[in-house]
């Protein structure tokens, strides 16, 4: 019973540390459907350890009803998990995920393969993944990154990396936040792109002003 008390503490102080919408402990455990998503997840998982497949999707099945969030019993989560608003998640049989992550709402992590094997995202540690995200096939989301809303992943990213767009693409490197992701001013890797090819146009169109007031034409 301590291990299973201090577990739930931890939950619900992982939601005050992540969302400051949160306002007293009973609202946290009436109101947080992503709270409640977890704790049915964990009891189905355990099921699906004891290999009570059936009983373990009844529990994610009533938990999808509810809560608007699906997770395979099968999946894997670790510590410090939170999931903000919650509603049209999605979490895949293989999924692994690592601890203290952040899921907003409309997050996909889905696979891409009809065969009984790896096929869901492994999501590393302190990881932020932004509203409307899709994840899709065995990929490994590194320590520290951050996926910014919209986006569809369908490749590795590397560790304290942000990726954006469609496909994604790495936008820039970020300070270890473990929770900070301001969907507003995200980079965009093709607008940073253009500027800097406007840049070196603007350089080089002075340099051929410069040549020619030295060396004029004769």
């Amino acid at each position: 019973m301590v291990p299973l008390f201090r577990t739930v503490k931890e939950d619900i102080q992982t939601v005050f540390a992540k969302d400051p919408a949160a306002k007293s402990t009973l609202e946290v455990l009436v109101c947080y459907p992503g709270l409640h998503a977890l704790w049915s997840h964990r009891l189905a998982h355990c099921l699906w350890k004891c290999k009570l497949f059936l009983l373990a999707r009844i529990i994610s099945h009533i938990n999808r009803f509810f809560t608007n969030i699906e997770i395979h019993p099968g999946a894997k989560i670790g510590r410090q998990f939170f999931i903000d608003h919650g509603s049209g998640v999605v979490i895949g049989e293989t999924t692994e995920i690592g601890d203290n992550v952040l899921l907003y709402q409309g997050v996909v992590l889905g696979g891409t393969s009809l065969k009984k094997e790896k096929r869901h995202p492994t999501i590393g540690n302190d990881v932020v993944i932004g509203a409307g995200s899709t994840l899709l096939g065995p990929i490994h989301i590194g320590d520290g990154a951050k996926v910014g809303a919209g986006s569809v992943v369908i490749s590795d990213v590397p560790p304290e990396k942000t990726v954006v767009g469609v496909p994604a693409r790495i936008a820039g490197e970020h300070e270890h936040l473990l929770v900070d992701l301001n969907h507003a001013q995200l980079p965009d890797p093709v607008v940073d792109t253009l500027k800097h090819l406007l840049e070196e146009q603007k350089k080089i169109k002075k340099r051929i002003t410069n040549m020619e007031k030295h060396h004029p034409d004769k």
